[in-house]
């Protein structure tokens, strides 16, 4: 008997958008942990094919079905017959095997080598695909790595959007495996390597992400040509950064596992322990970039690449970028309006690095409940933004010398290098700008960033 013969153990049917309207167990639950709903897409990617073909040809077609459900792989033997505007589905077989864990396939173990070598930027995720930390040495993917950076604790398909998936998100690992996702402002195409975090016989316990692309990458960033001054290294940017910032950030990744307890039951004063050695290497990682950037402001000749940009653009999604860091204060950030504009003539990564940092000053040094203002305008030839706070604020002699290298103002613990302000100064002044501040005690404190205006806008 063939299995078209069968009897049928379920029944689906779904409409002319290839939407599942209802369905029975076992496909049901399939689609709802393939990241499905019921009724939505149908998640399964072959069942899709095979339904968009059989509505397409207007036919009854039949085929075998191959999917992922956690550590099973589902055979089943499906026939779709066009139905009014939709399809009828129904499951002659079902049969579920193990899947090989990681650990058994030499072959996953090569292609885990292979992807982390080539590999152009890397993210560490929970159990649930939530970004724990990342690492990026790319000056193409720096505003996705940056963004990701400050939206720890969120999806990662929220800054690598799968193409063509419109279901509810994350789909399960094993289906995003190999998906093409796209990055922003980048012409390349890429694609996602999920490498699990397996015991034989349990869930993922987390992943780590590595997002490639098959093709060379291009001199469309201008800093990034040979003779640019910006990649002209010194010790920590050339030597240093690139291979210490990767095992500082597994050590990060490993010590969040231990300590949400992803791997397993722990007493509480392990997970502290736990938590403080992941927030040492936090601020390792973030001591690396400063001391990295501060080799670059300081050579001789550097310079920045002018763009055309809207201050006011760059403002909201610098904001977007920390909204979520502020909300865990219960401060909130007040971006420009849409309809505020703001032409620019200034390098986009370097203006977006500086409104970070002033942002996340901000939320650092705000008490709980208050609000950040981020304002623009343009006077006299430039374009302004400005970061107002509701912290402490800042005396005269402070604000002297709150852009001095190294400078923290006695504060301690805070997480703080002292460096970005001068960093980001020395970057306002390159662009042909300036950033200066407005403070009195107890009165919060206003950061201002000028650029030249865009002279054709």
């Amino acid at each position: 008997m063939s299995p078209g013969e069968g009897a049928i153990l379920a029944h689906a049917t779904c409409d002319e958008h290839d939407r599942l309207i209802s369905a029975d167990e076992p496909l049901a639950g399939l689609q709802l942990r393939c990241g499905g709903e019921m009724p939505g897409t149908i998640a399964v990617p072959e069942l899709l094919e095979l339904v968009r073909r059989a509505r397409q040809a207007r036919r009854r077609l039949a085929q075998a079905i191959r999917a992922q459900d956690g550590n099973d792989a589902i055979s089943s033997w499906i026939e779709v017959e066009p139905e009014g505007e939709g399809c009828s589905i129904h499951v002659r077989s079902w049969q579920t095997a193990a899947l090989d864990s990681e650990e058994g396939s030499p072959g996953e173990h090569r292609r885990a080598v292979t992807d982390r070598h080539v590999a152009e930027l890397c993210a560490w995720l929970d159990a649930g695909q939530r970004l724990v930390a990342v690492t990026c040495d790319s000056p193409e993917l720096a505003q996705v790595s940056a963004a990701m950076e400050q939206g720890a604790g969120r999806c990662w398909t929220d800054f690598l959007p799968p193409e063509n998936v419109t279901h509810q998100q994350p789909l399960h690992w094993r289906l995003l495996d190999g998906a093409p996702v796209v990055v922003a402002g980048s012409p390349r195409s890429w694609r996602v390597s999920l490498v699990p975090h397996i015991r034989p016989g349990f869930e993922p316990s987390g992943f780590e992400l590595l997002l490639l692309s098959d093709e060379a990458p291009s001199d469309w960033v201008p800093v990034a040509e040979p003779e640019a001054p910006l990649q002209r290294r010194g010790l920590v940017g050339q030597d240093l950064a690139p291979v210490l910032k990767q095992p500082i950030a597994r050590i990060v990744a490993n010590a969040e596992t231990i300590r949400t307890r992803l791997a397993g039951p722990l007493p509480d004063a392990y997970a502290e322990y736990a938590g403080e050695i992941a927030g040492a290497g936090k601020l390792l990682l973030g001591l690396l970039e400063d001391m990295a950037d501060l080799e670059v402001v300081e050579e001789d000749g550097f310079s920045t690449t002018p763009d055309y940009i809207d201050l006011a653009d760059v403002s909201r999604q610098a904001a977007g970028i920390l909204g979520v860091r502020a909300r865990e204060k219960d401060i909130s950030i007040v971006a420009p309006p849409l309809d505020d504009h703001a032409p620019a003539l200034a390098e986009f990564r370097r203006v977006l690095q500086v409104l970070l940092n002033l942002i996340g000053n901000a939320i650092r040094y705000s008490p709980e409940g208050s609000r950040i203002d981020v304002r623009v305008s343009v006077e006299g030839g430039r374009a302004i933004v400005f970061v107002a706070d509701q912290g402490p604020g800042l005396s005269d002699e402070d604000q002297l010398r709150v852009f001095e290298k190294f400078e923290r103002l006695g504060r301690s613990g805070d997480g703080g290098s002292g460096l970005g302000l001068y960093i980001s100064r020395r970057l306002a002044r390159a662009m042909g700008g300036e950033l200066s501040i407005e403070s009195s005690p107890g009165q919060g404190a206003r950061f201002i960033l000028a650029v030249p205006v865009d002279p054709d806008a």
